[in-house]
């Protein structure tokens, strides 16, 4: 009798059960190295991101906003929304392809931590 070794690869390893491969395109880089690179603002909205927000994506889209509107409040503040609007979109999608999310239909929203404190 034989044993096959289970393989590491990253496909092997991955674990994301949504449609989001359908949706976007998840760009190459080190994940935590991008992350740690954007602003705190976003770094805590990633953080409450109801699925993985894809750093190395945030980071290349933060460097758009910086273009458009400098390293700002303002830039932080559209990309917020920008990430809110994804996960809205995200969320339909997988109900379109899946069934409907229980918090949803019961009119609950992503539990947030609401505003940051501001720096002492």
């Amino acid at each position: 009798m034989t044993t096959s070794r289970l393989s590491l690869s990253p496909v092997a390893v991955d674990n994301d059960g949504t449609c989001r491969k359908d949706l976007w395109r998840r760009h190459e880089g080190d994940p935590w190295a991008a992350f740690d690179a954007l602003p705190k603002a976003i770094r805590h909205r990633l953080a409450e991101h109801v699925y993985d927000a894809w750093s190395v994506n945030a980071l290349m889209l933060w460097r758009h906003y910086k273009r458009v509107h400098g390293a700002t409040p303002r830039a932080e503040r559209a990309m917020i929304r920008y990430l809110d609007y994804c996960e809205r979109l995200e969320q339909e999608a997988f109900i379109e392809r899946h069934h409907p999310l229980p918090h949803r239909e019961a009119g609950a929203t992503p539990l947030r931590y609401g505003a940051m404190a501001a720096p002492e």
